[in-house]
């Protein structure tokens, strides 16, 4: 009998911590081989888009599907959101279905965790060091509690279009983190951090390439289609670039497909992907002035890492109901 989990269920669950810990074992298996990640399939019904994100981790014994829907009418017609996503499970033994929960937090933290795992690996090792988000929405919350993980930060400054936005963000996650967060007032005050992260809806690159500091950690999340970047051609180019999928960068990533297009630099300008860097294939940051640059395009064996993790611990505390197909 499969298990349902909803929302609330999945959120009392599912911790930053641990989803960053099970996601660098699930970037490690892709390095190691022993991750199967099929692409996207994308289907275009009339009024909206539906994905279908496969995966399977040998290792951790974890055999997903997420289908995610993107429909902009949802609110106005239905009362729905705008995006709806379900996760899978299955039993990799015997190919049933062992749980359906809701996968909307869990992508959130998921996208989270995975620059925890790069913040881990690539930015500055001491401690007392500041944070900046650009973006003050649900991503940009789930990135700076990551970073929070990752790093012993002292402060952290957020930036958004939306200054009612970014008081929002300031009174949530502040008392949540206990960290002082300031508004900035424009762009290059975020730049004053050293570790600094995109996430917002721009089309169009948020910040001056040109003005990072040296050392500076960069986690590009918000854009994830060809024509769309948040980072400059400048930005990308003086930066050591690592990518969750080399695959995914060079299909989808605006931030990286632009300058290339450009002529900026070529594909060998990638340099690794995570899960390169994780297991000691590559060498992550090679000093303390190097501009390193973490693009996430957003895997399905992130969600199935996590998913496993939340059933695991649904059992574990006897969450959730069981049902009759």
């Amino acid at each position: 009998m499969p298990m349902l989990l909803t929302r609330e269920e999945v959120m009392s669950l599912l911790d930053m911590a641990t989803c960053i810990d099970v996601v660098e074992k699930a970037f490690a298996e892709l390095a190691d081989g022993t991750a199967v990640l099929p692409l996207r399939i994308a289907i275009r019904p009339p009024d909206g888009l539906a994905l279908y994100m496969p995966a399977y981790l040998e290792g951790l014994g974890a055999l997903a599907c997420k289908v995610v829907t993107v429909y902009k009418k949802n609110p106005a017609r239905f009362g729905l959101p705008t995006t709806i996503g379900k996760v899978l499970l299955q039993n990799p033994e015997t190919g049933e279905v062992t749980c359906i929960m809701d996968g909307g937090y869990l992508t959130a933290v998921r996208t989270g965790a995975a620059s925890g795992v790069a913040t881990r690996h690539l930015a500055r090792k001491q401690e007392g060091q500041v944070a900046g988000v650009f973006g003050a929405g649900v991503q940009a919350r789930m990135q700076l509690w990551a970073m929070a993980e990752a790093r012993r930060l002292s402060s952290a400054i957020v930036y958004d279009v939306s200054g009612e936005a970014a008081d929002a963000f300031i009174a949530e996650m502040s008392p949540k983190l206990d960290l002082e967060i300031r508004k900035a007032a424009s762009p290059d005050e975020v730049l004053e951090a050293d570790i600094v992260c995109t996430a917002t809806s721009s089309p169009t690159p948020v910040f001056d390439g040109s003005r990072l500091r040296p050392g500076t950690h960069i986690n590009g999340i918000g854009s994830h289609t060809p024509d769309a970047r948040e980072l400059d051609t400048e930005a990308a180019k003086r930066s050591r670039l690592v990518g969750d999928s080399r695959e995914a960068c060079l299909g989808e990533a605006g931030d990286i497909i632009i300058p290339i297009e450009e002529g900026a630099f070529g594909e060998s300008h990638l340099y690794a992907e995570l899960g390169e860097i994780i297991t000691g294939r590559k060498p992550g940051r090679t000093g303390e002035e190097e501009i390193t640059l973490f693009k996430s395009n957003g895997l399905a064996i992130q969600d199935a890492a996590a998913a496993k993790v939340v059933y695991d611990k649904a059992l574990e505390a006897g969450v959730g109901t069981e049902v009759t197909l």
